[in-house]
């Protein structure tokens, strides 16, 4: 368990990865609650959009999820304490006006980049912004216009 990377795991920089070949930019590891230790794996701040990759044994995936025998009650325990705390995360965030994308770790990187991204520029266009784009597509614009 220790050897899983929370964070930079060979999953997560496929992902981003994808994105940034689609033209998305975007920030890492952001903390975007004050007064907590959570932090959003992918964050786009002008769409506001929080982009979180989950592993599907600490975060419970309701296909994947598996108990272990040793321990059974503190692991138990520990999981569902996890998806709580992911619950609260996504219900604090949405009162701060963020979108929650959530992916599991089993997720094809393709459909998962599909999403995110489908996300980003439909929030960034209701909002009459442009998501983040690279610089050979243009500048950044806040206002809609190019």
């Amino acid at each position: 368990m220790t050897s899983t990377r929370g964070r930079d795991n060979a999953r997560e920089i496929a992902i981003r990865s994808e994105l940034h070949r689609r033209g998305l930019r975007f920030r890492l590891h952001q903390r975007l609650l004050k007064m907590t230790r959570r932090s959003v794996d992918i964050v786009f701040p002008v769409a506001r959009v929080a982009v979180f990759i989950d592993g599907c044994f600490w975060h419970g995936c309701p296909i994947h999820r598996t108990w272990p025998k040793n321990n059974a009650k503190w692991w138990s325990e520990k999981i569902e304490t996890n998806i709580a705390r992911d619950r609260d995360t996504d219900r604090r965030l949405v009162e701060l006006g963020w979108t929650i994308v959530r992916v599991w770790e089993h997720d094809k990187i393709d459909k998962a980049a599909d999403q995110i991204e489908r996300t980003v520029r439909t929030r960034a266009s209701r909002c009459n912004l442009r998501p983040s784009i690279d610089r050979a597509q243009g500048q950044l614009a806040r206002d809609g216009s190019s």
